[in-house]
């Protein structure tokens, strides 16, 4: 059975080049919407963190019709830490818009996406958005393409690639970048014309991969897939099981719902090439099969990368725990950790030797930091240990994660880079010239881009790109220091005051403003000297027999700074720790007790 009235595609491309607009204008072009409806923009972006960082996080499907045909779309992440969603979506897939901005060119994540489709030998539809934009380099983008096609063993089919030139925001699409098109009719031609529709045994017992799963209150795990072979009802009784292990048990299917523009309907039967979430299976896991009842007939899973980096989530034990959120135990932080580690499949989650922690590990910071803000923003109160990465033996010698660092700064800040990525074990593989600006390629230990970002943007100020992907594990590079500041730490329990602060502002960088409330051990700035210092924030001036305590002097305060979640996992040392609640970011030493602290120091020496 050939499905001419369906095609499955997925739309993939490095962060920030124009995905989620483009799936915006192709639901308009499709009539999902009313003429007079007032649509937000980047609609697929539906998490709130999403729409304020302007990326997207989670893998989303949605559907739109052309001539009678339903395309089923998959919106993809575009950052390297989320590969993990990327790798299994294919799997639903029969083939690949690949979204390439016509200034930039192929950038690593578009390397590392692409690679998964050619391996499971997708077609490709070359799509070179943004061809508006005033630094378009249309007519060498395709060459690049190309380049990355031959780099990556396609077949000759996918080197045949057809190219569409697109403006997402405009919502036009042509086959000649020198015509700028009137709407999208030739990218959706292109998708019917070369595509291949679904094709499978409708008669034979059903099989359907799960690829995603997703959880509501009400009706429990829902599993996202795509049929193989057969055909799926509603309250159907259906076996389980698991290319990669002996798992096999029975189950039953209560609601079958298939994917209609944004939302869900609801269907009685769904066939051979349809995407469809099936809820009423308790214990479905992503990779499992489900089958026809008595039938199993398990389908191999596509082998998502390992985490390369962990970190520990524990109870909050501060001075000033509970006072702001409202999960705190051991018991909801669990739950929430295992819950999302069974959406997310680059997510580990490990018990350790203390009853009030956990080891999380994740692709990259970022991937960690999004886990930790939604948490926060669910209520939950925690804290959490620096990053460190996930050693592995080879052939008897301690490995190391490296990561692929591509840098694009202007001409004038490569001297600074190239200092930098002397101290932190990068090794330069390739630097060519982009106009005005040079491209710089290096081989750099994980843990050497630990603390990196915000010190590259200041040294190019704010005019530097770079991004990252994991590139092999290789012997350990040997020591690399992370940090060249110390930090500032309040001496007592209180509330910080100007006069404190105006003395404290001596020793370097501050981090809170005055009236806030610290305690003992708290990190309240940073010192560039390269030491911890222990300061009094909360001093007070007393007055005397002939001035009040305001009089003599006019203290001026250096505006603090005030830490996102990312930059503060940058700072951190390994006996600092985080402290997260719904509406603060506090810095702390492990150990909060000054002389304790001492103590300890001196006896590790």
């Amino acid at each position: 059975m050939v499905r001419n009235d369906l095609r499955n595609i997925a739309i993939i491309a490095h962060v920030d080049h124009g995905k989620t607009t483009l799936v915006d204008e192709m639901l308009k072009f499709g009539g999902l919407f009313r003429d007079n409806q007032v649509v937000a923009e980047r609609v697929m972006d539906s998490n709130a963190i999403e729409r304020e960082r302007g990326i997207t996080i989670l893998a989303k499907n949605t559907s739109t019709y052309y001539k009678n045909t339903k395309i089923n779309i998959v919106d993809t992440p575009g950052h390297a830490d989320f590969g993990g969603e990327v790798e299994r979506i294919l799997k639903m897939v029969n083939g690949v818009l690949l979204l390439v901005d016509a200034a930039e060119g192929p950038m690593p994540q578009t390397r590392f996406v692409l690679q998964k489709a050619i391996e499971l030998g997708h077609r490709i539809v070359v799509v070179v958005n943004k061809i508006d934009k005033p630094d378009a380099r249309v007519y060498e983008i395709g060459d690049e393409v190309l380049e990355l096609l031959l780099d990556l063993d396609a077949s000759d089919e996918q080197l045949d690639s057809p190219v569409i030139f697109c403006s997402g925001r405009n919502g036009t699409a042509s086959l000649s970048p020198d015509a700028p098109g009137t709407d999208l009719a030739p990218l959706f031609d292109m998708i019917l014309d070369y595509i291949p529709a679904p094709e499978g045994d409708s008669e034979g017992p059903a099989q359907m991969l799960v690829s995603a799963v997703d959880y509501n209150d009400y009706v429990g795990k829902i599993a996202i897939g795509r049929i193989e072979r057969g055909t799926l009802k509603a309250k159907q009784d259906v076996t389980i099981c698991d290319y990669h292990s002996d798992l096999q048990y029975n189950s039953r299917t209560t609601t079958i719902s298939q994917i209609d523009g944004l939302g869900r309907q609801e269907a009685a039967t769904a066939t051979v090439g349809d995407i469809i979430c099936v809820s009423g299976i308790e214990d479905i896991k992503i990779g499992n099969t489900i089958c026809a009842f008595g039938e199993p007939d398990p389908l191999p899973f596509v082998k998502i990368s390992e985490p390369t980096m962990e970190m520990t989530f524990s109870v909050n034990n501060s001075p000033f725990a509970g006072r702001e959120g409202k999960y705190v135990t051991t018991r909801h932080i669990r739950d929430y950790l295992m819950k999302e580690a069974m959406k997310d499949m680059s997510l580990r989650v490990n018990e350790t030797n203390s009853a009030d922690s956990y080891n999380v590990c994740g692709r990259g910071e970022m991937h960690l930091s999004i886990l930790m803000e939604n948490m926060r923003r669910d209520g939950f109160e925690f804290m959490v240990s620096t990053p460190r990465i996930i050693y592995k033996d080879i052939d008897g010698v301690r490995c190391e994660p490296i990561d692929r660092l591509y840098i694009d700064v202007p001409a004038d800040n490569v001297n600074v880079v190239m200092e930098k990525m002397g101290y932190r074990k990068g090794e330069l593989i390739d630097m060519k010239p982009k106009g005005s600006r040079m491209a710089l390629e290096f081989l750099i230990p994980t843990r050497g881009l630990f603390g990196y970002k915000t010190e590259f943007l200041t040294d190019t100020k704010g005019e530097g790109i770079m991004n990252s992907i994991f590139d092999s594990y290789q012997p350990e590079k040997g020591e690399i220091k992370k940090r060249f500041t110390g930090s500032l730490i309040a001496y007592e329990d209180g509330e910080a005051t100007s006069y404190g602060l105006f003395y404290a502002q001596e020793r370097g960088q501050m981090f809170i403003d005055p009236q806030v409330k610290v305690y003992a051990g708290m990190i309240v700035g940073s010192n560039p000297a390269g030491e911890d210092i222990v300061v009094n924030v909360c001093r007070k001036k007393h007055l005397t027999a002939i001035r009040s305590t305001g009089a003599d002097e006019a203290l001026k305060l250096v505006t603090p700074k005030k830490m996102s979640l990312e930059e503060a996992l940058e700072f951190i040392a390994d006996d600092e720790l985080i402290e997260v609640t719904p509406k603060s970011l506090r810095l702390r030493k492990r150990i909060l007790d000054n002389a304790t602290r001492m103590k300890e120091k001196m006896r590790n020496k």
